[in-house]
């Protein structure tokens, strides 16, 4: 059978080009694109997701069913440009053109075009039909420098001290936080901050990337090429404690400032990371090894989850899995089942895989926002999942929902109190029957209680086992048994997933 491709978790190269090419103010894209394909790049997708109400340097050459059928899209890209410089929207900017999968796949190639526009207007063609946006990115971090910084690069001199980010784009998760911790965390090793490309960048400040002694790339899945091409030693930014410590102290080594490296870990020891130490020793600490978590991301983030979180606090990795897919993992599909069958307390992940837990009733497991696509917003600093910060971010989050929990699955009589009250009547001359309470069960009614609430995760057992006994036992006095039956705890079970 074919296999069927569920429920896309990344977007196409062309995405990347425009996310990564208009966080730079001096930067005019036309899309050689349709209506549609515009707005969702630049309008939709980042306001749900980057808060951006608008990527203002960016427009469509709106392709029509004209172009599509014979004429090219040559004509409209040039009249695009035209409206464009008579307004004078191009003055004071560098235009790029960007090829989109429509155009593609009409072989539109206008290489030769752009050297008829604005002088020194370029033609990106962003393969939009064979990348993700991972690849993408990265080579469009590449393209940037070959063509705008490269060449005027050759007379700069690297300055000691200085490091560049390499990385943050729009479309990427909870950037602004994690690029606002790894800035601090630089800065703390002695490291002092050249660029940071593209997000706090310009087209023309592209050649400075050649004056920094050390880079730091913001992710695994993208930058390095970019790295390597400066020539310079270059670094991943860290996630979980000792991923952090480690990178300080490389970092320090790099820049010859290995005491404030040290001195910075110490001082972080007794600050920011006190909150680890304080609920590592806290009542809290018997819930880290039995509380287990499933993680669907960048592969950034499920290797920095996995290292804090499963090798550091102890908490069982039920899986994980990277986007893109990495070999041996599992796909959407497979997440999809495996959450159905046996979901684990907490999954990090998108918007996929909170609707593969609302299909499963999975009521017990808390979701935790790591991954576009998904309706979510990360625009503030103060939520990292890199750097010390990050930690304690982290672990703030699970004891907190893992309190939540505690809460909406205490084992209070809410089955009792639906029973009449004690001495009411049901209208006759004798009292009401009794609320229920320890009644016999048949063995196999037990052995169906307990093989449901060991697909439920840990911690909820214990109440939700109250609160089913409490719920059978009700049903049983209202049907007249004198015992829970096997036929009765299937029915209650059953309209609990209901």
């Amino acid at each position: 059978m074919p296999k069927v491709i569920r429920d896309l978790s990344d977007s196409s190269s062309y995405w990347a080009a425009v996310w990564t090419m208009c966080a730079m103010p001096d930067v005019h894209v036309i899309c050689d694109a349709p209506i549609g394909c515009f707005n969702l790049v630049a309008t939709a997708v980042p306001d749900y997701t980057d808060a951006i109400p608008h990527i203002e340097n960016i427009t469509p050459s709106v392709i029509t069913e004209t172009e599509v059928g014979g004429s090219g899209t040559g004509p409209a890209v040039q009249r695009t440009y035209e409206n464009l410089r008579d307004e004078g929207i191009l003055d004071g900017k560098k235009l790029i053109v960007v090829s989109t999968a429509e155009s593609e796949m009409i072989g539109s190639d206008l290489s030769d075009l752009v050297t008829k526009l604005q002088p020194g207007t370029t033609f990106f063609h962003s393969e939009s039909l064979s990348d993700d946006e991972w690849l993408g990115r990265d080579r469009v971090l590449q393209w940037l420098w070959e063509n705008y910084g490269q060449a005027a690069a050759a007379d700069i001199q690297v300055e000691p001290g200085l490091v560049n980010i390499i990385g943050p784009t729009y479309g990427c998760f909870n950037a602004p936080s994690d690029l606002h911790e790894i800035k601090r965390t630089i800065e703390g090793a002695g490291g002092r901050l050249n660029l940071i490309f593209p997000y706090e960048a310009t087209l023309a400040q592209i050649a400075q990337l050649a004056k920094a002694q050390v880079n730091v790339v913001l992710y695994k899945e993208f930058g390095h090429t970019l790295a390597d091409s400066l020539g310079q030693p270059w670094l991943h930014a860290p996630m979980g404690m000792q991923g952090t410590t480690q990178f300080v102290q490389k970092l320090g080594e790099l820049l010859g400032t290995q005491d404030k490296a040290q001195a910075f870990i110490a001082q972080e020891k007794k600050t920011t990371l006190s909150a680890i130490w304080d609920l590592w020793k806290g009542p809290q600490s018997d819930w880290f090894p039995t509380t287990n978590i499933g993680i669907v991301a960048c592969g950034t983030y499920v290797d920095g989850f996995t290292a804090f979180l499963g090798n550091e606090l102890g908490m069982p990795i039920s899986f994980a899995s990277s986007r893109p897919l990495r070999p041996g993992e599992l796909d959407n599909e497979g997440v999809r089942q495996l959450l159905h069958s046996n979901p684990p307390a907490f999954v990090f992940g998108s918007i996929n895989e909170k609707i593969y837990l609302s299909e499963a009733g999975a009521r017990y497991t808390n979701f935790i926002p790591a991954s576009f696509p998904g309706p979510i917003v990360r625009r503030a600093v103060g939520t990292p999942f890199m750097g010390y910060r990050g930690t304690v971010y982290l672990l703030q989050e699970i004891v907190n929902r893992l309190y939540e929990v505690l809460f909406n699955f205490l084992p209070v009589d809410s089955a009792y109190s639906k029973g009449p009250r004690p001495g009411a009547t049901n209208g006759a001359s004798k009292p009401a029957a009794d609320k229920p309470g320890n009644l016999p069960w048949e063995l196999e009614a037990k052995a169906a209680l307990d093989a449901a609430l060991d697909q439920l995760p840990f911690l909820p057992r214990i109440s939700a086992s109250r609160e089913i006994q409490m719920q059978a036992e009700q049903a049983a006095h209202e049907a007249g048994l004198e015992k829970v039956t096997a036929e009765l705890i299937q029915q209650v079970l059953a309209t609990r997933k209901n």
